[in-house]
């Protein structure tokens, strides 16, 4: 066999629109490797259900593989420090004739990959990295004064200005390959200290599920996403979060089945297709501000001066949070939905975003950390533009006087209690609009706690701390 092609993957799980594999697939014979860091991973804060996720995904990468006669070479290397060296090692045991992947943006990650280039270099051995797990690579969206983006709004504009027809075009599935004599690796187990809480059933691994999901949204879901998306209630939204976050699909996937519904459009035409795809944009746009803004990575507000909120220290608050007893029952039933599922809703995902920030005033990098530990679909760049925007803190962030009020989201978004009553049963028996507000309900004994803040007093709190910085 001719000197192979070595594709690291990473978080692009898949074998068809995959960059890296197929250009490489294109030059030569190919042996794929994953390095498998659990020590980094428990530094990251990631949790069970997004690693047990992530390994069924990757037991599935290496039956797609193994269909191309490709090799998948599994490294156990605890911390990303162990990588370059790690891929070196096996680079010349197979006499390999370059490196490829995919960029990846976070700090960490940005510095790994700078490492694992810098050895590759000095070894006399070529990378080739590449641009995939977003349409449009960050920098190459920016202001006219040639600078990133920090609001959304013109960021989707300039984005939408710049957009090629080849940069929506999946690549097709590389072709098969008389397979080298070099064996694939057993998929790691589980390793201890991580639970894999949610049901495997629920979320399975590999980009065919994943695929299947999407042509099933887009078949059946996507016309009328615009007016169900935010009703926890209804099956409104694809559920693909934890495939796009595995990379097991791509956004140009997503977007290319969109545009096929919409006639080709990217901005108009259908209202669900639009919005939808506004959404993949704005999954871009955190990435983009991730890989311009270092400091996001390290745990710093964006907005640097709300380092300097005055938290709260409340674990007995903190705690109730967790485990959905509050006393507001959206807020509770979106908690609950996060223990059962590994997943939440993205409506629900800010209220109780908001309602930790800015109700109970607690620091929102406690929240931040308990979805990542929580979540089946945790991304750094997601989660962290998500809290940062309900916390006020980050990017286009909501205005720190903007706090939602957890009844009036409750009775908007899950009208007739169905969602609550789904995750909160302690509320099943009550009727009509009084599961919104249980402690209104006169007569009835329940197990459900009191509210453990005031909504209106807790807010105005919030509004006094972040009016009263810098005085």
């Amino acid at each position: 066999m001719a000197a192979p092609e070595l594709v690291w993957f990473r978080n692009d799980l898949r074998c068809r629109d995959q960059a890296a594999l197929a250009i490489a697939r294109e030059q030569g014979p190919v042996v794929a490797v994953y390095c498998f860091c659990p020590e980094q991973l428990v530094l990251h804060g990631v949790g069970g259900n997004r690693v047990a996720f992530l390994l069924r995904c990757l037991a599935a990468l290496r039956g797609e593989l193994d269909a191309l006669g490709i090799p998948l070479r599994i490294l156990e290397t605890g911390h990303f420090s162990a990588v370059p060296s790690a891929l070196l090692a096996l680079a010349r045991r197979i006499g390999a004739r370059r490196l490829w992947f995919n960029d990846e943006y976070p700090l960490n990650e940005k510095r790994r990959d700078d490492a694992v280039e810098d050895a590759f270099v000095a070894a006399g051995l070529a990378v080739e990295r590449l641009s995939d797990t977003v349409i449009r690579a960050p920098g190459s969206v920016l202001t006219r004064q040639h600078t990133p983006y920090t609001v959304f709004t013109p960021f989707r504009r300039r984005w939408l200005e710049g957009i090629r027809p080849e940069d929506l075009a999946p690549r097709a599935l590389p072709k098969r390959q008389q397979r080298p004599d070099i064996d694939s690796d057993p998929i790691p187990r589980l390793p201890a200290g991580f639970d894999g809480g949610s049901a495997a059933t629920l979320w399975p691994g590999g980009e065919a599920p994943a695929l299947e999901r999407l042509q099933r949204f887009a078949d059946d879901d996507l016309e009328t996403y615009a007016q169900t998306r935010d009703f926890p209630a209804l099956e409104g939204t694809s559920t693909l979060s934890p495939w796009l976050a595995v990379g097991a699909v791509s956004p140009r996937q997503c977007v290319h089945v969109a545009l096929e519904k919409n006639e080709g459009r990217l901005d108009g035409g259908s209202p669900g297709a639009a919005t939808w795809i506004t959404e993949i944009i704005w999954r871009e746009f955190y990435r983009h501000v991730v890989a311009a803004f270092p400091h996001v990575s390290r745990g710093h507000a964006f907005r640097r001066e709300y380092d300097m909120v005055a938290w709260r220290s409340d674990a007995d608050q903190l705690e109730a949070w967790r485990q959905g007893r509050t006393g507001y029952p959206l807020v509770d039933a979106g908690m609950r939905q996060l223990a059962s599922m590994g997943w939440m809703h993205n409506r629900l995902r800010m209220v109780v975003a908001m309602f930790l920030s800015k109700n109970l005033l607690l620091d929102w990098r406690l929240g931040e950390a308990h979805f990542m530990a929580e979540l089946v679909d945790g991304d750094f760049a997601s989660n962290n533009g998500g809290w940062q925007w309900s916390a006020s803190t980050g990017t286009d962030a909501a205005p720190y006087f903007r706090v939602f009020n957890p009844v009036t989201q409750s009775r908007r978004f899950d009208p007739e209690g169905h969602f609550i009553r789904r995750y909160v049963p302690e509320l099943a028996g009550l009727e009509g609009s009084k599961v919104h507000a249980p402690w209104q309900a006169r007569g009835k004994s329940l197990e459900y706690p009191p509210p453990i803040v005031d909504a209106a007093a807790s807010r105005r709190r919030a509004i006094e701390a972040f009016r009263n910085l810098g005085s």
